[in-house]
């Protein structure tokens, strides 16, 4: 017989992926949707964070640019200080906050008040830096351990098979073949949801450490400012 005659009498199988999951075991199709939900999850984080630090970055950049425009620090902090503010705006803020509080009593505690100064910035920054580090440990966990649960469902999977065809006694490939390839799925979902959440992760994790560098060199220089000022009013 011609093997394309012995082709076209073979029984067709449908290999969608819509068929896959259905007709795979329980736990596997389990598995397969808590990968699913993951990555949902993973990619909401991403697109959520992207437009975050996009944002970030424009109002750091607009903040320094008011700040190095030789305007009072005085007028900056009343415009500030009177709605809510985050990153770069938050840390002159609190500094600022510090100061006004060591001068409305009279002066009396301003021989400290560099010190007190660094420890607002540095609790500021840090702050500042879990704010926006916020969800990136989601990323990581799922990109570790996505690729294992995709692999217990495919061990599941195939275990299943195996027992069916041990049941069946027919070991033919058109027998073999759907029960792998459903439980391989569940790896292939897994691997869909770990790649991207580990690509990210390091996208991200980079841009936090980016804003973390601009935020703790604005706030030397912004303690240098204030402490030139302190020795100032010492001196007089």
């Amino acid at each position: 017989m011609n093997p394309a005659d012995v082709a076209q009498a073979a029984p067709q199988i449908d290999m969608s992926f819509w068929t896959l999951f259905w007709h795979a075991h329980i736990v596997v199709k389990l598995v397969m949707l808590g990968l699913i939900g993951a990555s949902v999850w993973c990619w909401s984080i991403i697109i959520d964070k992207t437009l975050l630090y996009r944002r970030t970055r424009r109002e750091m950049d607009a903040f320094e640019e008011v700040f190095w425009s030789g305007r009072s620090l005085e007028e900056l902090y009343r415009e500030l200080a009177a709605k809510p503010v985050s990153d770069m705006s938050a840390v002159f803020v609190a500094a600022m906050r510090e100061w006004k509080r060591s001068f409305e009593n009279g002066g009396r505690s301003v021989a400290s008040l560099s010190q007190r100064i660094d420890k607002v910035l540095d609790v500021t920054i840090q702050r500042e830096t879990e704010r926006l580090e916020s969800k990136l440990l989601v990323l990581s966990t799922i990109a570790s351990a996505a690729p294992f649960i995709g692999l217990f469902g495919t061990v599941w999977g195939i275990m299943h098979s195996f027992t069916a065809i041990a049941v069946s006694k027919n070991s033919s490939l058109a027998v073999v073949a759907p029960g792998i390839a459903e439980a391989l799925f569940a790896t292939a979902i897994g691997l869909f949801a770990a790649i991207p959440a580990l690509m990210a992760y390091n996208k991200l994790q980079s841009e936090v450490a980016k804003a973390s560098s601009r935020l703790e060199a604005f706030a030397d220089e912004f303690s240098a400012i204030l402490s030139r000022q302190i020795d100032e009013r010492l001196a007089a």
